[in-house]
């Protein structure tokens, strides 16, 4: 029966010799000077020598350290696949510029198409005057079109993940809410509602609820307009913990009445002193 075949593994005495092991297999001494990959039957120092005295005899005698040297190098050259992940981390740092941009957009309030009309050119014009480098392969990776479309669709992205992010917390937190309403172009009726609650020891105030009136504006609807979205978030009702209004008069006399709503199914439910029935006794005013 015929005797396996030897496989010589790779020491750090052959980098006297130029050679390190390979990146593919590890068997295998690949040359420092010319990248070439030998067999694992040459992985011995009197070929590796040899293999240095007839393809690169202007090295031999050269000292440990120049080797050393020229390792590093080797392990810091730019490879395909380095290239290749280096210019996809580039273009992803893009996104998510262009989705920071459209929040900036969304806040000033203004038309979609000051993304790229404005911001970017301003980007632009400091990367030439200040930071004197071509702005090109910087913007092109920012995908802000001036299409408006583009833009509040991540408007809308982020919305819905802020949304989803409280609904989650709020269903194992308790809260307060405050009500209020606004009228839009049309004279419909907007309601919006906003909330408070802790976290990680601090206040926190968001909108939560801003949807249109399409009925009335009776307690009932809005009512059912609560009611309807705690059902469809799935937060509990009795995670509600107190109510209020902005104080308007005519907002008051209303959401009195929503509050005998809540109270049959939250009786614990604590209110401004304006919005309560005249029975309650609680004077807890709602910040």
């Amino acid at each position: 029966m015929a005797e396996s075949k030897k496989c010589r593994q790779y020491s750090a005495e052959y980098l006297k010799f130029h050679f390190l092991p390979s990146k593919a297999d590890k068997r295998l001494p690949t040359c420092l000077l010319c990248n070439k990959v030998l067999s694992n039957d040459s992985m011995k120092p009197s070929k590796l020598e040899d293999y240095l005295r007839r393809c690169h005899p202007d090295k031999i005698g050269k000292d440990l350290k120049y080797f050393q040297t020229l390792k590093k190098k080797y392990e810091k050259r730019p490879t395909m696949h380095s290239m290749f992940s280096s210019m996809s981390e580039s273009n992803d740092d893009g996104l998510p510029a262009s989705y920071n941009i459209s929040l900036l957009v969304a806040k000033s309030e203004k038309l979609h198409t000051i993304g790229e009309q404005l911001i970017l050119t301003a980007v632009e014009e400091v990367l030439k005057t200040v930071l004197h480098k071509s702005s090109f392969d910087i913007l092109k990776r920012i995908p802000l079109s001036k299409n408006t479309q583009e833009v509040q669709r991540r408007i809308d992205e982020m919305s819905s993940d802020i949304e989803s992010f409280l609904c989650d917390y709020l269903r194992t937190t308790h809260f307060s809410i405050q009500l209020d309403e606004s009228t839009l172009l049309g004279n419909e009726a907007l309601l919006l509602a906003y909330i408070r609650f802790v976290m990680g020891e601090e206040i926190h105030k968001e909108l939560l609820i801003a949807k249109t009136l399409k009925t009335d504006t009776k307690d009932e609807s809005i009512f059912n307009i609560l009611s309807d979205f705690f059902k469809e978030k799935s937060i509990p009702f009795t995670n509600l913990v107190s109510v209020g209004t902005d104080g308007v008069p005519a907002m008051v006399r209303r959401y009195r009445e929503l509050i005998s709503h809540l109270k049959r199914i939250i009786p614990e439910i604590k209110c401004d002193s304006l919005c309560c029935p005249p029975t309650t006794s609680s004077s807890e005013k709602f910040e």
